[in-house]
């Protein structure tokens, strides 16, 4: 590098030399003149040669800079790389730790193995020896004998094993089949309360067409009071003398019910004696859903019911399920719970306090978030429930486990309440229809080639294609058509699904 500098260095002088002593031949002048040229030229190349050290310099202080950085990079990888070395080499000592480690476990393991063996060994020898002296004994090989002495000991503990089985197992399963179905028939026939009621009444007779006017009142201003005071819509249409009530929710519609036939017996209807009569028919409401808890819990001789309890039990008297009253429904099951309870020796009393709050979540408003078992559940433990209450009312459809028994004679005390003849109401039109459904269902799924509902539409048999499906494929069927079922349909108790896969071959001999 620094002999290309001095190269250019006096290549650039000998340029401007040239050019001087070219331009001073060409022009002829004076020695001055010349001199004068020289001058600047020598101005000019010490400028050049400042110029070229001082790029030189620059050059030189990248060049160290350059070659500092590329050593600090060298002795940083160097250093990796010893950190690597080191580290592959205790590996490698590991290793090899961990080798001989396996290899003296290798080592204990076969001599376990050898002693094992030896001991095998040594007790084959023995159990032969065993065996000549039993034979030359008793004369008997090995399986005579242990017949023989199969025998004798059947023979001698028949009466203990016959002792045992009575104490424990007590009855045998046709008794104890036998004895379920008498209690449960006892039980059902001494139940003599009417499950089925009148649907809530939603229609008012009017005493005129006229009223339906007065009703309505100026520019509608009556109605939209009575509506916003009830939270009910008033359907008023071309039915001569009546009025319908709409709202889903039925406290709300005997509220409403009782306030309008108030006021056509008063005869005076506008907005300020709508409202009045309202809130005397809420009043009126709550007075009687007080009563009628208190009544279902005189009949069923229960006590210490908390108020907010009692209030919301007397709401289910206005909520039916399939035509069934859910109040009159409860007071049933706490009865059947009670009959069952003393067959079997629990407590009746328990009993009854779980039959007849099972269902008490259907009154309870959208403020409560669940299902009705778990919101139920939820607030007769706020007011003190005992805990085995408590768990049958959550535990009643299967979506907690059950803690004690009182939750299982709940769930049969229910079902029998509710699928038992008479107990819900259910059209002709509609059963069939219902069966139908369930049939259409079946038939939907791949592979299924007949499916008949049967015991009035409580079990649907599915019959399958057995070249098509298979086993696991059956019972994937029938979870599927559970599924659909429980989507699609609304059904009183349950539905048994029963896939059949059969294969019959068949040869006749000639």
């Amino acid at each position: 590098m620094h002999m290309n500098l001095d190269i250019l260095i006096g290549l650039s002088i000998g340029v401007l030399l040239g050019g001087f002593v070219y331009a001073r031949l060409r022009s002829g002048g004076s020695k001055r003149e010349y001199q004068t040229i020289r001058e600047k030229a020598e101005v000019e190349s010490r400028e050049v040669r400042l110029t070229l050290r001082e790029e030189r310099a620059n050059l030189e202080l990248a060049y160290n800079s350059k070659e500092s950085e590329l050593q600090r990079e060298i002795a940083k990888r160097t250093d990796q790389l010893d950190a690597t070395e080191r580290e592959q080499v205790r590996m490698a000592e590991l290793s090899e730790e961990r080798l001989a480690s396996l290899m003296q476990r290798e080592k204990a393991i076969k001599q376990v193995q050898s002693q094992v063996e030896e001991a095998e060994h040594e007790a084959e020898k023995k159990r032969r020896l065993y065996n000549m002296k039993l034979h030359q004994i008793a004369q008997m090989d090995t399986e005579q004998a242990r017949q023989h002495l199969i025998r004798t000991t059947e023979r001698d503990c028949a009466q203990e094993l016959e002792d045992l089985r009575k104490h424990y197992l007590g009855k045998t399963e046709s008794e104890l089949s036998e004895e379920a179905r008498r209690v449960l028939l006892a039980s059902m026939q001494r139940i003599t309360s009417q499950p089925m009621n009148d649907a809530t009444a939603t229609v008012v007779s009017l005493p005129s067409e006229e009223m339906k006017g007065r009703i309505i009142g100026r520019e509608g201003r009556n109605i939209r009071t009575f509506e916003h005071s009830t939270g009910t819509t008033l359907m008023i249409d071309e039915t001569p003398d009546s009025v319908l009530i709409s709202c889903f929710d039925p406290v709300r519609r005997e509220i409403a019910r009782i306030a309008l036939e108030a006021l056509l017996r008063d005869g005076r209807i506008h907005p300020a004696s709508i409202e009045e009569t309202v809130i005397a028919a809420e009043e009126e409401m709550n007075n009687t859903v007080i009563e009628l808890g208190e009544g279902a819990i005189r009949e069923l001789r229960l006590s210490n019911v908390h108020p907010e309890v009692v209030s919301t039990l007397g709401k289910l008297h206005y909520r039916l399920s399939n035509n069934q009253n859910t109040l009159a429904h409860s007071v049933e099951v706490a009865n059947l719970c009670a009959l069952i309870a003393s067959e079997i020796g629990m407590d009746t009393t328990l009993a009854k306090r779980a039959g007849l709050f099972h269902d008490i979540g259907k009154a309870i408003d959208e403020a409560y978030c669940g299902s009705h078992a778990i919101v139920g559940a939820d607030v007769i433990k706020q007011h003190g429930e005992d805990a085995r209450v408590v768990n049958a009312v959550a535990a009643h459809h299967k979506e907690v486990e059950p803690e004690s028994a009182y939750a299982g004679l709940v769930m049969v005390a229910d079902s029998l309440s509710a699928v038992r003849p008479g107990a819900r109401a259910s059209s002709i039109d509609g059963f069939i229809q219902r069966v139908r459904s369930i049939e259409e269902i079946a038939l939907k799924q791949h592979g299924v080639s007949d499916a008949y509902a049967i015991q009035a539409g409580r079990e649907v048999r599915v019959i399958v294609e057995p070249e098509v499906i298979g086993d696991e494929e059956a019972r994937q069927i029938a979870r599927k058509i559970r599924a659909s079922i429980e989507d699609e349909l609304n059904y009183p108790g349950s539905i048994e699904i029963t896939v059949i896969r059969e294969q019959r071959f068949s040869e006749t001999a000639v």
